[in-house]
């Protein structure tokens, strides 16, 4: 699975009392290729270590099932896929799928999880990125043949596709699932007031005693933070930087955001961070950063309006910071 081992990170930001620390429950795990932490306030601790057991548990399992290099139910299906076959795939799995398909179809197909073989081109399909630009016959032959969600058959249990090409990667998608799930299975267990924290990609339960989660946005290229954010209940934070996995080469940074229309690594943003919330709020905080991202500064507020992200900060190539209205008004 295509992940951060450097995410951008959205720093938990609280005071403790010298004398009397508050009722906070943390546990830390390495997931998805990065740190996850959840914080939970105001739960026995008893219940508070069987709902972080149950969230990073079903960590784990996306993580079996989504990875994208090593074996997993997601590498299979692409084994198939690339053979021209229909392969069998768990309810579950065929409606993600569907869910991603969806939010590719609405970005355009900017935010394309197809493009498995193309970020294995770059060398992203590896623990640690592999220092090699590919040549611009095997790009553009990647390009050439046009791989997209759209190119899927996807059934209640099985799924097919019209190109070959299709190769499945969900690293865009499968951080802010996860956070979607974790949040129903803290709340499943009784939890009201958690933070769950996806090496940078964070949502929100409650508040952390008598004030709200605070979230700091950190700069890309620079120590520090831009600025902190209060979160609400249910609301999700994603960030997509050219700093969470990336090599250099000849004097050059080449990041693992692949622009589908070139096959190449976009170059026109540091950074881009969305605030969303609602249905789906995990899951539509890590997807859609990526068009945001990708298609650059020039676009940015339209293709945000678009897909309906009215709160961001970005942080262009040239380091100009761009601020929604809703995003200042929240900062």
């Amino acid at each position: 699975m295509q992940t951060a081992r450097h995410g951008v990170w959205l720093l938990l930001l609280w005071t403790l009392a010298a004398c009397s620390p508050p009722p906070l429950h943390q546990q830390q795990a390495y997931v998805f290729g990065t740190l996850v932490e959840v914080s939970i306030h105001g739960a026995p601790e008893a219940q508070a270590r069987q709902a972080t057991a149950a969230v990073l548990a079903r960590f784990d399992e996306l993580h079996r099932t989504l990875h994208a290099w090593q074996p997993s139910a997601l590498s299979r299906l692409n084994a198939a896929l690339a053979r021209g076959e229909q392969a069998a795939v768990s309810p579950e799995l065929a409606a993600m799928l569907r869910d991603a398909q969806t939010l590719s179809m609405q970005s355009n197909d900017l935010f394309n999880p197809a493009i498995g073989g193309l970020i294995a081109l770059w060398g992203f399909h590896a623990d640690l990125p592999q220092a090699n630009v590919p040549g611009a016959a095997a790009i553009a032959a990647w390009v050439s043949r046009q791989p997209r969600m759209a190119d899927l058959a996807i059934g209640n249990d099985t799924v097919s596709s019209r190109n070959p090409a299709v190769q499945l990667d969900l690293g865009g998608y499968a951080k802010g699932r996860a956070l979607d799930d974790a949040a129903a299975i803290l709340k499943a267990h009784g939890i009201a007031n958690a933070l769950v924290n996806i090496g940078g990609n964070v949502i929100a339960l409650g508040t952390h005693g008598d004030r709200p989660w605070r979230v700091g946005i950190q700069h890309p290229h620079q120590p520090g933070t831009l600025a902190t954010l209060d979160l609400r209940d249910g609301e999700a934070v994603g960030t997509s930087g050219d700093y969470q996995r990336y090599f250099e080469a000849g004097g050059r940074r080449y990041s693992h955001l692949i622009d589908p229309r070139t096959g190449r690594p976009a170059t026109g943003m540091q950074s881009v961070t969305i605030l969303v919330s609602g249905k789906g709020a995990g899951t539509r905080s890590d997807a859609l950063s990526k068009p945001l991202f990708i298609d650059g500064a020039a676009r940015l507020a339209d293709n945000a309006a678009r897909l309906g992200v009215g709160t961001y900060l970005a942080v262009d190539a040239a380091g100009r910071i761009h601020v929604s209205p809703a995003m200042k008004a929240r900062l």
